[in-house]
């Protein structure tokens, strides 16, 4: 056995024991899911609002920790390397801080801060629709035209017609409902122990949006619709009014949540404070307890989750060690999958009115969620439980089930989407919301597709022979880069749906030799990093061509060494120092083993996972020893 060989043994028995000793009772992994600073400070304006007692450690937590991140100038950023900071994360932090009560305007970070703020333009420039809307609704800046604008009564429209609700994703939905509500009440909230945010408004006249040509036209479509329904006007509108407070309602979650995202949720408890909701109501306080009961700590640090990637992580790291050698019926095996096969959804929801008569059996991303299973969560599952399914009849089903729903989920052009079949009608991109081309829609994605694709081709039996894998394939190849890579929604983002892309080809049957697969290792090759590993910015998210980062990233090395592997018969000179370079990575702790490289929502929402430091460098070492020493 060569050194290096021995090195990649000993790195996957240390991996291994590790994830081992850090299982959960019931079978999980609960790695924290680190999405920078903007819920926590949504999470203290929340709570000061509510004037609730009993969260006041949290909250200290939570200012400490927003604070620690600021930058030198003043600033706050997405990630490390966001070039002159970001002003809506900025604002957030600055906002949350005085409001914590623990900062005030004459601390040296706060002037730091303002000074950051209006030199970017104030509160006028802001453009996350998200800060936006906590800044309407706790009264510091009027409702935004692209919210107002937009009817409630939109929600009455049929799916018949040229737009409707449910033709919006459905992340969009669960945040635009509550926003509409607020909006339509010309709703705002503010306390008396509320900090003055006046001085941020640099220039009182850029607070009037100028609204595209499309986003009127959009509207146009909307009020063609709205003039065929009937009944009176204010008759409708009370219709609209009821019908966006039981889509909500309705989209509860067990933990009080909206959906199971800390996001959506803390919108929904100002939309129903906007309805009349007393701030004591038991909805509210249990939404309260849903939202702080997703807090993690790590390094001396408390931080708000979006939403536990509690399903995924558990998911992914009982395949990964399966694949690294830990037998179906070792005892860390069988919990966790017996953990998953408790979490599969068996109930329709949303998905299934664009995907109607088909038996549920997703899984969704987070513990609580119970009516949002999303395709790549599912594949992960299977993959997962794949050999206890060959012997226990109870996995079996659970995996016809769920095999099932991933193949009826397939879009008409071939490829697959996040959470709902064909829901991609490019008007609803002409919103004038930030983020609306990433988030209005649930398109096809060239890393859900070619996922989709490794988990039939490698563990369901199927390849192009079947025409529903051809047809995934030919979506693929058609949407490769001119360089060669693929754009990657869910992760950072050329290598990561390159990676996708190649492995699901290759596992579907497409010849290494295949031009797009040449293309595609070529390509990975070009980026290889000095010190022999990948790293790149999540910058590409938003710019949507690839900038490297400096640094390498053991997730991203990963990824584009298990993508080499898949491609190549033999390892590489190239490949041999990636190897050396990833063991080196996973015995380091620095600024690059902690960069964001899941993606939520471009130019918004970057996601530091703790648990990818184990499943994405476990599995390449895997794949590494599996198919070059057998």
């Amino acid at each position: 056995m060569s050194s290096m060989s021995s090195e990649i043994h000993e790195e996957i028995r240390r991996l291994t024991t590790a994830l081992i000793q850090q299982q959960q009772q019931d079978g999980s992994w609960r790695f924290c899911f680190e999405n920078g600073t903007t819920i926590d400070a949504y999470v203290i304006i929340l709570l000061r609002t509510l004037n609730i007692q009993g969260n006041e450690n949290l909250v200290r937590q939570l200012h400490d920790r927003i604070l620690i991140e600021q930058q030198p100038e003043g600033s706050w950023k997405l990630f490390p390397d966001e070039e002159e900071g970001n002003l809506s994360a900025s604002v957030e932090a600055y906002y949350a801080l005085l409001y914590s009560g623990y900062s005030r305007t004459t601390d040296e970070p706060m002037r730091r801060a303002k000074r950051f703020i209006q030199t970017k333009g104030g509160l006028g420039k802001v453009t996350s629709i998200l800060t936006k809307a906590i800044l309407a609704a706790t009264g510091h800046s009027k409702w935004p035209a692209s919210i107002s604008s937009i009817p409630l009564e939109l929600l009455l429209l049929p799916a018949s017609f040229p737009i409707s609700f449910f033709d919006f994703s459905g992340y969009s939905r669960v945040h635009l409902a509550p926003m509409l509500i607020m909006a339509d009440r010309h709703f705002s909230i503010k306390t008396s122990h509320a900090p003055d945010l006046n001085d941020l408004h640099v220039d009182r006249n850029d607070t009037d949006e100028q609204l595209p040509r499309e986003f009127h036209e959009t509207l146009d479509r909307i009020q063609t619709g709205l003039n065929r329904l009937i009944g009176t006007p204010r008759y409708i509108h009370e219709a609209a009014l009821t019908k966006a407070e039981q889509f909500i309602l309705q989209r509860i979650e067990s933990d009080g949540t909206l959906y199971s995202y800390a996001s959506s949720t803390i919108l929904m408890i100002f939309a129903l404070l906007a309805l009349g909701y007393d701030g004591q109501h038991p909805l509210i306080a249990h939404a309260v307890q849903g939202i702080t009961a997703m807090r993690c700590s790590f390094d001396g640090k408390t931080t708000m989750q979006n939403s536990p990637s509690t399903v995924w992580d558990t998911a992914l790291l009982a395949y990964a060690m399966q694949e690294a050698g830990i037998a179906d019926d070792h005892a860390a095996i069988r919990s966790a999958a017996a953990y998953l096969l408790s979490r599969q959804q068996r109930k329709p929801a949303d998905w299934s009115l664009h995907n109607p008569n088909i038996t549920p059996g997703g899984w969704g991303f987070s513990e609580t969620n119970t009516i949002n299973p999303d395709v790549d969560d599912t594949t992960a599952a299977l993959r997962a439980i794949r050999s206890l399914s060959r012997t226990d009849p109870s996995y079996r089903d659970s995996w016809n089930r769920g095999l099932n729903w991933v193949l009826s989920m397939q879009n008409d052009d071939g490829g697959w989407p996040a959470f709902e079949k064909n829901t991609n009608k490019q008007m609803l991109t002409w919103l004038a919301i930030d983020g609306a081309k990433s988030a209005a829609i649930d398109p096809s994605e060239a890393d859900l597709t070619g996922r989709a694709l490794e988990y039939l081709g490698n563990f369901g039996g199927f390849d192009i022979r079947h025409k529903f894998i051809k047809n995934g394939t030919d979506w693929l190849i058609n949407h490769q880069e001119k360089d060669g890579s693929w754009y990657g929604r869910w992760g950072i983002c050329y290598i990561y749906g390159t990676w996708a892309a190649l492995t699901g080809l290759k596992a579907a049957g497409i010849s290494s030799d295949h031009e797009a697969m040449q293309k595609g290792a070529k390509w990975l090759l070009s980026i290889q990093n000095s010190d022999g590993g990948w790293g790149e910015s999540c910058r590409s998210d938003r710019l949507l061509y690839f900038v490297p980062l400096e640094e390498s990233t053991p997730s991203q090395t990963a990824w584009a060494l298990d993508a080499l592997i898949a491609v190549h018969s033999r390892p590489t000179a190239a490949m041999n120092n990636g190897i050396r370079t990833l063991i080196g990575l996973l015995r380091e702790n620095n600024r690059a083993a902690s960069y964001p490289t899941g993606a939520g929502l471009p130019g918004n929402f970057y996601i530091h996972y703790h648990s990818y430091r184990y499943i994405w460098p476990l599995l390449a070492l895997s794949h590494y020893i599996r198919k070059y020493e057998g």
